[in-house]
């Protein structure tokens, strides 16, 4: 693979959030932690509900990821960012009907950035089209190993 890097919106110089929304690199995309959207002049909200940040912290990922060129279930491993750990298992159960095809890899942590959002995600993703469903077929999973 090349080592050629693109930035998916990067940052002017002197911007207050200095980081690109995404970074495609040796046929992956790193995509930045991003809570779900929030412009209240523009009748742009986060959720009433963690159910509802999640849904749409997962749907802004989603659409960085497309404009990458690849698609939330090329996702290989995903960072869920809470500010609350009581929104736990809330967020799990939004979380989990984002990904049908199977769940990625996934750690959790508490964050406190400057924000009143509830949940946040970063991922790494594959680059490139969804291919076809791989077969389960010969996996091994945790309790075989």
């Amino acid at each position: 693979m090349g080592s050629e890097i693109s930035f998916i919106d990067r940052p002017e110089p002197g911007a207050t959030r200095p980081f690109s929304r995404a970074t495609v690199a040796a046929g992956l995309v790193f995509v930045s932690g991003h809570s779900a959207p929030h412009d209240p002049a523009a009748g742009v909200h986060r959720g009433e509900t963690p159910q509802e940040e999640v849904r749409n912290a997962l749907a802004m990922l989603g659409r960085i990821l497309v404009q990458a060129g690849s698609s939330l279930d090329r996702a290989v491993q995903v960072t869920m960012l809470i500010t609350d750990p009581a929104d736990y298992a809330a967020c799990n159960e939004e979380y989990v009907r984002h990904f049908p095809g199977g769940l990625p890899a996934r750690h959790t942590a508490r964050f406190g950035v400057p924000t009143e959002a509830r949940v946040a995600f970063s991922c790494i993703a594959l680059a490139g089209p969804s291919a076809a469903p791989a077969s389960q077929e010969g996996a091994a999973s945790l309790q075989d190993l």
